[in-house]
């Protein structure tokens, strides 16, 4: 594997974490329709739980890529589980979240090879 390839193999599920953490706060702006800043900013707040529980799986899988692996399938598998029947959402958000699982997983998988060598 060349410099380039194992560089993005590194960073890249590092950054389509923290992407899939901003697309989920995409959806708290919905907290401000039709009410002043102050009285939606706590509804803004709650909203933004998932993009910081993302952010947070992000953080612990920084150093270990396993922990993100784990944690983005099973945030995948709940939301599929908790919108059951709603195929588009399903799609919509369990798919970016099943994606940054399987680059965690190439990963880890990729630098426990190097490990052993």
């Amino acid at each position: 594997m060349n410099r380039t390839s194992a560089t993005l193999l590194l960073w890249a599920p590092r950054i389509a974490g923290i992407l899939v953490a901003a697309f989920l706060g995409l959806f708290a702006l919905d907290a401000f329709e039709g009410r002043s800043f102050l009285a939606a900013l706590p509804a803004f707040l709650v909203h933004l739980v998932p993009s910081f529980l993302v952010l947070a799986v992000v953080a612990a899988a920084w150093k270990f890529e396993w922990i993100g692996a784990v944690a983005f399938l099973g945030l995948a598998v709940l939301y599929a589980v908790m919108v059951r029947g709603r195929i588009d959402w399903i799609a919509v958000i369990s798919g970016p979240l099943l994606l940054v699982a399987v680059l965690f997983l190439v990963s880890w998988k990729r630098h426990a090879e190097l490990r052993a060598r």
